[in-house]
């Protein structure tokens, strides 16, 4: 079935919604904060399912010529974390609405280990999809990755960089700067292997609640930016600046940022 949610709906109580109504593909994309319209275009992803998965097509203004189309999933340029509207032509569209493919009474998807080490600590052996978004969102929750007014993190960048994908002689070269066999990585088809960004600036010798002024990582997490009463945006891309330096001096791995900069420079 086919499920088209106006862009200005806020995304997990769509989420939520077809959770309750039984519809599977978008259950682990639970408690992720902002709007439909975003979804497209950041290809937002996260516990195994992004929502490429799903998308069909895409209602959009062109303000270049006042149009608006509909663009199928190919024409959207969906890759990690990113589409056409976000790099290949940033600015030109204005998403109007978004039609996603659901399964009804499909099965959930848990291929993530944190999701399914929270079910297993749950004692859930036949997860539900209900029980997927409760152990996504209190794993959210215990990042400090939900809207919560009264966690010391909330005014939170959310996951500053993306993890890094690189190829398999460079994922060994890490590795043995970092003299950890445990080092966390994950196969991508096409035998591309990504890392941890987080395990990355960790391991660069950043640690969590580490700051600079009004500017530091969230105490929970340490691919979360935090910017904290009385921040401006220079002081947070200053502080990710530095977090990406000191990867790259340590590594030779360039983290990319994953939020889009408006009227600032990018990271140097």
């Amino acid at each position: 079935m086919e499920l088209t949610a106006a862009a200005g709906e806020v995304w997990d109580d769509l989420v939520r919604a077809t959770v309750e109504r039984g519809w599977a593909g978008i259950e682990c994309l639970s408690g992720i904060p902002g709007l439909v319209g975003a979804t497209p275009i950041q290809n937002v992803g996260a516990y195994g399912q992004e929502v490429s998965d799903t998308v069909t097509t895409v209602r959009v203004l062109d303000t270049g010529s006042g149009r608006i189309l509909t663009l199928d999933a190919r024409e959207c340029g969906f890759a990690y974390r990113d589409s056409r509207f976000r790099s290949v032509e940033p600015g030109r569209w204005v998403v109007l609405a978004v039609t996603y493919r659901l399964r009804p009474a499909g099965a959930p998807t848990v291929r993530y280990a944190d999701v399914e080490r929270h079910l297993e600590a749950r004692n859930v052996a036949s997860p539900s999809l209900a029980d997927v978004r409760a152990s996504v969102l209190a794993i959210r929750r215990g990042k400090s990755m939900v809207l919560d007014p009264h966690d010391p993190n909330r005014r939170s960048c959310g996951s500053f960089f993306m993890n890094p994908i690189v190829s398999a002689a460079e994922c060994a070269r890490v590795e043995a700067l970092a003299r950890d066999s445990g080092m966390p990585r994950w196969r991508e088809p096409d035998g591309r292997v990504k890392l941890s960004a987080a395990w990355l600036i960790e391991r660069a010798g950043f640690s969590r609640g580490e700051g600079d002024g009004l500017v530091g990582l969230s105490t929970r997490h340490t691919l979360a930016v935090v910017a904290h009463e009385g921040a401006r945006a220079r002081d947070v891309v200053a502080f990710a600046t530095k977090l990406r330096a000191r990867v790259l001096e340590r590594f030779g791995v360039r983290l990319t940022p994953e939020p889009v900069f408006w009227g600032l420079p990018a990271l140097e």
